[in-house]
């Protein structure tokens, strides 16, 4: 007996309607980055939200330390190396972690790679 194999309907034409259109979904709330002070500059994260979800998930891969550090790489972006050159306690760390946290709405303990549905 021959293997089964799962097939697949042909694609759809562009002109043929679809079950959910990404494309007309919109933010629920105001996605205001979040502003900090550190080392006599400001640095501005981007809220949690509005990360590029791929690459929270590529960091998460590597356990909660990973995706923390994907978090702030996503947020701070062109600010990140900036950020990372001067040397950070880790309790300043938690203290600006949670307070991110906080402006996203995410609830203590949760990770802002985490789905918020």
């Amino acid at each position: 007996m021959a293997p089964r194999t799962a097939t697949r309907s042909p694609a759809a034409a562009d002109d043929q309607p679809f079950d959910f259109n990404l494309d007309a979904v919109k933010a629920e709330s105001e996605l205001r980055p979040f502003r900090f002070h550190w080392d006599g500059r400001r640095f501005e994260m981007q809220h949690s939200e509005a990360l590029d979800i791929w690459q929270l998930l590529d960091n998460a891969e590597q356990g909660e330390i990973g995706a923390t550090l994907g978090v702030f790489q996503a947020a701070l972006g062109e600010q990140y190396k900036d950020f990372r050159a001067k040397p950070l306690p880790q309790w300043k760390m938690k203290a600006l972690f949670d307070a991110y946290r906080a402006h996203c709405g995410l609830a203590e303990g949760e990770s802002a790679a985490s789905s918020s549905s």
